[in-house]
């Protein structure tokens, strides 16, 4: 990993562990994730925050983990009392905040920025809870984009048949896979780049942020693109139990979260930057309609599913219109 690269994920891992570890004096443990265990730059920034914060009396024990599926299962078992996890598997645990992450329904930086700062404001902080378990914090990463083998795929009729890496936990992925005529492969946050940097799939879907960390390159390798269509806003998220925490502790998160959005906007900015130009692909204009259509579609028939809230449906379109008011969808009362 070059330089610029390490200075940039400790810069994120500063914005998680700032995060996990600004809590009570209580003695607690926090579930990290990071691909490279402790090994890697985000524990590595976890660990030194937590120094700083056993000077400030606050006594912090980290537990490193390679995979983010094992950290959620012993957060949600209790062996840990706070966990950061991507927003698409945490919606499993809060609904109403995962479902910023739904497929169309944050476009730009701009709308999710607006997002985030209502739902870390006190107005919301019923709904940061669910069950014994509460948000406090959300992180942007960045749009996702798909990136193809084959700079040739750059319509949605290119990408029928085509082998599309999925999460295998997340049924809002196949689902759309399914509805382009493509074939969804099982994968998981820490198996889906390598499927396509060894050729097992066609296409997989993923923020700038892991272009150099996962060698996205090589999937790439001279005839592949990043189709610049993002279509949606990814977000990390940082959730603790709450009965073992001080009261008040969640909105002091949330009001510190709050303040820690800008380092990851220029974070994702950097890395999309960073990206060689000769890789983006742009979508032909006239494509353009169709895919916002689709991805409407989807999310309307994922929240009658029950995959996505509804409120949350509700309040993501009142932001797109707000600031695209001339969309079609703002006439239309599906959401």
């Amino acid at each position: 990993m070059n330089i610029q690269f390490r200075a940039s994920w400790k810069c994120l891992a500063g914005v998680f562990s700032g995060l996990l570890l600004a809590t009570s004096a209580q003695a607690q443990t926090a579930c990290v994730f990071d691909f490279m265990g402790s090994q890697g730059e985000t524990y590595a920034m976890a660990r030194d925050f937590t120094l700083e914060a056993r000077r400030a009396g606050i006594n912090m024990t980290l537990k490193p983990y390679m995979s983010e599926a094992v950290a959620y299962e012993d957060f949600k078992a209790g062996q840990c009392d706070a966990v950061m996890m991507t927003n698409l598997r945490a919606r499993q645990l809060n609904k109403f905040v995962g479902s910023v992450d739904a497929i169309g329904a944050v476009r730009t930086g701009e709308e999710l920025r607006a997002v985030i700062e209502l739902l870390m404001s006190p107005k919301s902080s019923k709904r940061m809870v669910s069950g014994p378990y509460e948000v406090v914090g959300i992180i942007p990463l960045g749009p996702v984009y798909p990136f193809v083998n084959d700079r040739r795929i750059n319509t949605l009729a290119k990408a029928a048949g085509k082998r599309i890496a999925v999460f295998d936990w997340d049924k809002t992925q196949a689902s759309l896979v399914q509805k382009i005529g493509a074939q969804p492969v099982s994968a998981d946050i820490i198996t889906f780049a390598g499927k396509f940097n060894n050729n097992q799939v066609d296409i997989i879907a993923s923020p700038a942020l892991a272009f150099r960390p996962l060698e996205l390159q090589r999937g790439l390798g001279t005839s592949g693109a990043i189709v610049n269509m993002p279509f949606m806003q990814i977000t990390a998220v940082v959730l603790i139990r709450h009965e073992r925490f001080q009261p008040g502790d969640g909105q002091k998160l949330r009001n510190i979260a709050a303040k820690r959005i800008d380092p990851a906007f220029a974070l994702i900015k950097r890395s999309e930057d960073d990206i060689p130009a000769q890789y983006w692909s742009q979508v032909p204009q006239v494509e353009k309609a169709g895919y916002f259509r689709m991805m409407r579609e989807a999310r309307v028939q994922l929240t009658k599913d029950g995959e996505y809230d509804p409120d949350m449906m509700h309040f993501l379109k009142r932001v797109r219109c707000r600031y695209s008011p001339e969309d079609a969808e703002c006439i239309l009362d599906e959401e």
